[in-house]
């Protein structure tokens, strides 16, 4: 393929952090998806849940179990109310990817070339809609002072870069579910491009509510069959997928320049080789049915790596468990694999639900932890492959990678106005 390299600076992960239906951390996380665990639950019985065709979620907090975690966890009783909860989410993942990353700016310099950038696809619908009437009821007097800065979705971002005292760029994506790969794609570019030494990138999601489910019910996007079985109920490429899961979560992965991350001895988890960026052009809601724009995506990822692609041998597919988007993804995969060895394709959506902004980062973890330990994560529920997503080689367990060459995934996040997105993952 031929590409012209503007820049060659190479941009390395050295921390990972992550809040997530699976787990408060990394390792937890993780772990529990090589055990084919699931984050799937019920949803509550009340405040409007019970009314709705899907009653399932994938919650950090599951109703009526003991907390995973706590906003006073991150910050003061008094900042609560400043913060959304998608902002506690994700500072929590980011003192975690600094921990795990080591690195500890103190110097001007340090903290003007660290930077963040941190996606969301929605805010809180219900505090919108709790602030509408309560406004309507008692007027100006009963609206927080801190309404407008706790529905913005770039707050993510400034509220790690107040905590930590970064000068870089302060970046948000809102690109619905190609939010989170967005988000870290385009960290990726502002180190490659000399804007930045390190960067703090990835996505944070908390807007699970009646209202929002609502929302996705009326374009009967969620699954509604498996209510009373929810660990079964996200089943990517299986002939009986109905919808997606919605979830909530926030990752964080911290990039360095190569060489500025070996002078300080960090530890390497892998490398970002290539981002790709496409739209479909078809439907605000509904993916090509042949599946092109996810094909020229991947395609733009690979030629920006320089990479063919019979080197990659892992996909971690965007697949939400719609019958549309799945054929779809399918149909892109086999077409951009068509002339070498199938990859190992994982759906890691089946064990944590869909945490929209958040799940391109969440799954990008999982994918530098793939090419990092050699693992390969199962998809869990894909029963029986439908006729429409034959031809890829789905994983319905956790497999060992051995590979004769340096291990690489590809990781793919596709969203609502035909916007895609795609992250190549090297083992360092």
């Amino acid at each position: 393929m031929n590409h012209i390299r503007y820049y060659s600076r190479r941009v390395v992960v050295t921390g990972l952090g992550a809040l997530s239906p699976l787990g408060r951390d990394v390792p937890t996380s993780w772990s529990a998806l090589l055990d084919g665990k699931s984050g799937v639950t019920s949803t509550p019985s009340d405040a409007g849940f019970e009314k709705l065709p899907c009653r399932v979620a994938a919650f950090i907090n599951k109703p009526g179990e003991q907390p995973i975690f706590e906003a006073t966890q991150v910050v003061s009783t008094s900042e609560v109310r400043t913060l959304s909860s998608a902002s506690l989410h994700v500072l929590q993942a980011a003192e975690e990817a600094l921990q795990d990353s080591q690195w500890k700016p103190s110097t001007q310099a340090d903290l003007e070339r660290t930077g963040v950038a941190i996606g969301m696809a929605m805010t809180d619908l219900d505090y919108i809609v709790d602030t509408g009437l309560a406004f309507r009821g008692g007027g100006l007097r009963k609206i927080s002072p801190f309404f407008v800065p706790r529905i913005l979705t770039n707050m993510a971002s400034g509220a790690i870069s107040l905590r930590y005292k970064f000068q870089g760029p302060n970046h948000s994506v809102a690109t619905a579910c190609a939010t989170g790969i967005h988000a870290v794609g385009d960290a990726f570019q502002f180190i490659k491009y000399g804007k930045a030494e390190v960067m703090l990138c990835g996505g944070t999601e908390c807007s699970i509510s009646a209202l929002s489910l609502a929302g996705f019910c009326r374009l009967r996007a969620l699954s509604s069959k498996f209510n009373e079985t929810p660990h079964a109920a996200s089943r990517p490429f299986d002939k009986d997928r109905d919808g997606f899961i919605m979830g909530e979560g926030a990752a964080v992965l911290v990039l360095e320049e190569l060489e500025h991350a070996k002078a300080r001895g960090a530890r390497i988890h892998g490398e970002l080789l290539g981002y790709g960026l496409a739209a479909d052009a078809h439907h605000i809601t509904a993916a090509s049915e042949d599946g092109s724009g996810a094909y020229l995506c991947m395609r733009n990822a690979c030629e920006d790596a320089g990479l063919n692609p019979e080197q990659v041998e892992h996909v971690n597919a965007h697949a939400t468990s719609t019958p549309g988007g799945d054929a779809a993804e399918a149909a892109a995969i086999n077409r951009l694999f068509l002339n070498g060895a199938p990859p190992f394709v994982s759906a890691t959506k089946s064990s944590t639900g869909h945490l929209l902004g958040a799940a391109g980062a969440l799954e990008t973890i999982f994918a530098v932890k793939a090419v990092s330990e050699g693992q390969v994560p199962p998809t869990l529920n894909a029963d029986v492959i439908d006729e429409k997503c034959k031809g890829i080689n789905l994983h319905r367990t956790a497999t060992p990678w051995q590979s004769k060459q340096r291990r690489i995934a590809l990781k793919n996040s596709f969203g609502f106005g035909g916007t895609n997105a795609t992250l190549i993952v090297g083992q360092y």
